[in-house]
């Protein structure tokens, strides 16, 4: 068999998609997930599964990983998820010591993307897109200047809007910065922007310059932030915008962007980079593009291929029982 691809936290959204296209590509795939086989139905199709500890424990999660690379002889990495892109950014030593390639973004460009204050700042600068102004919690307590209501309150490395507060009016606004005291310095206030999320999967050969960009409308989410009807569709002035900041970025291989499209005037106002896979990442696929392949091409020194999706689509998930009596931990146990 071909080489082989170690793949996290196969609970994830993505992560079907993710495993059905590295075996097309000829990959023995290995699956781990912080939860045990017999509760993740990805497990019966890898080929060998082990249940991880949670990344947030950086010690354990190492010391696992490099295990089961040196175990299973994995040639490749791919973190699904925003915990493990995050330990693996503090991991500077990482690809040496699994003796694997690790897909994902540069450390730099990935501690830029993973603080949504540090990449407003940053995009703002470089003048790609238009972004929503935004400050640190901390600063608009001491000024005490005005504020247009409503406002957006989010942790600055926060994930699928977990700890996302909405404020309407100065009495809610006050109650969450009680209530958010401690973490002012972590907490980025923006105005809430009026309109439906736009995210688009954005793949790029930083080798040759190559850059594909495939939007879609969230037609409906869940509450944290997985769309589960889209409108995939095509647009050359987002499409290009979205390539002149991966390009400012140093984008390698597939993240997801997030804009809001003004429910108005139509503009689209930058919202945050996931330094991976999206939730959505199947729609993309099903629409006539492999993400996944071609973010391999990035990492193996190959092409991307031409994307040909063209007109505008409509895709709908839903979810399938399976009974899991009897799964096993196919690699025979942890390490």
């Amino acid at each position: 068999m071909g080489k082989t691809v170690l793949i996290t936290a196969i609970g994830s959204f993505a992560a079907e998609a993710v495993i059905t296209s590295c075996r097309s590509q000829g990959f023995r795939v290995v699956g781990c997930d912080i939860y045990p086989a017999e509760w993740v139905v990805n497990s019966r199709e890898v080929d060998a599964f082990y249940q991880a500890p949670c990344a947030a424990d950086r010690a354990a999660w190492r010391t696992f990983l490099t295990e089961v690379c040196r175990r299973e002889q994995a040639d490749l990495v791919m973190p699904l998820i925003d915990g493990e892109v995050d330990a693996l950014l503090d991991w500077p030593e990482a690809a040496g010591e699994l003796g694997a390639l690790v897909c994902m973004c540069s450390r730099d460009t990935g501690l830029v993307c993973r603080n949504k204050a540090r990449l407003g700042q940053f995009l703002e600068q470089k003048k790609v897109c238009r972004v929503i102004p935004g400050r640190l919690l901390s600063e608009v307590l001491k000024d005490g200047a005005g504020r247009n209501y409503p406002l957006v309150l989010k942790p600055i490395d926060g994930r699928s809007s977990q700890g996302l507060r909405m404020v309407d009016n100065a009495r809610e606004f006050s109650q969450a910065a009680r209530m958010l005291e401690d973490l002012a310095d972590r907490y980025l206030v923006q105005e809430k922007i009026p309109g439906m999320v736009v995210t688009v999967d954005v793949v790029r050969q930083p080798d040759t310059g190559a850059c594909v960009c495939l939007p879609r409308r969230e037609l409906l989410r869940t509450p944290n932030g997985a769309g589960t009807t889209v409108q995939v569709f095509r647009n050359t002035e987002l499409e290009a915008r979205c390539q002149a900041v991966a390009g400012a970025l140093d984008i390698r291989g597939c993240v997801n962007f997030e804009f809001i499209e003004h429910g108005c005037t139509g503009e689209w106002y930058f919202l945050e980079c996931n330094p991976r896979f999206s939730g959505g990442l199947p729609f993309s696929v099903l629409a006539g593009y492999d993400m996944v392949k071609n973010h391999v091409n990035c990492f193996t020194n190959r092409d991307l291929e031409p994307l040909e999706v063209t007109g505008s689509h409509c895709f709908a998930r839903r979810y399938m029982e399976y009974r899991m009596d009897g799964t096993v931990t196919y690699a025979g146990g942890n390490p």
